[in-house]
């Protein structure tokens, strides 16, 4: 199978969708069985989750983490090169049907659906050391918040897991704040 992937931050969202989903992070684990699975992948070309994929997926989860937490790039690398090779081949330039290049990861035609996922994100992640270095995998800056992520951004501004859930939650702790100061 091959897994297309426009550009490495496309696998680095899989990664950081995949990390998002503990319950470190949610409260809560949010791959209670293949229906989460199934809609956290649902806009990656991998195979359909099964319910022993749910298990195995957590604990892809928990190295995709480790990665993200690696004390140094040489950790990190060795650690994602691990991923990269866990289904997959050497990663390969085709055209998609619109002649526009593309990377594509492939995979033995017997890998598992964690093996394609563990491919996909080990391959984007190892591109996102090589061109934006290791300090792109930080810690979420919401207070209270357990989440890691790894910044495939341009500016490297990013400081949430997720934006949507943490960067709102904090905004919203800051709008209170400045509202108490000015009605004192």
């Amino acid at each position: 199978m091959l897994i297309p992937m426009a550009d490495y931050a496309t696998g680095v969202e899989v990664a950081n969708d995949l990390v998002s989903t503990s319950p470190t992070v949610r409260g809560a684990e949010a791959l209670s069985g293949p229906a989460d699975l199934a809609g956290l992948l649902a806009a990656y070309d991998v195979a359909a989750p099964v319910a022993d994929d749910v298990e195995k997926v957590r604990f892809l989860r928990g190295e995709v983490r480790a990665v993200m937490e690696s004390g140094t790039e040489d950790e990190a690398v060795e650690r994602l090169a691990l991923l990269a090779g866990h289904a997959g081949l050497a990663p390969v330039l085709r055209r998609d049907p619109s002649g526009r290049w593309r990377w594509y990861v492939p995979t033995a035609r017997d890998a598992s659906l964690v093996g394609e996922v563990a491919a996909l994100a080990g391959v984007a992640l190892l591109g996102l050391v090589r061109a934006l270095g290791h300090d792109r995998f930080r810690a979420c800056a919401a207070p209270g918040c357990g989440g890691v992520f790894a910044d495939a951004s341009r500016a490297g501004r990013r400081r949430y897991c997720m934006p949507e859930l943490c960067g709102n939650r904090q905004n919203v702790a800051n709008h209170r704040a400045r509202r108490r100061a000015v009605a004192r």
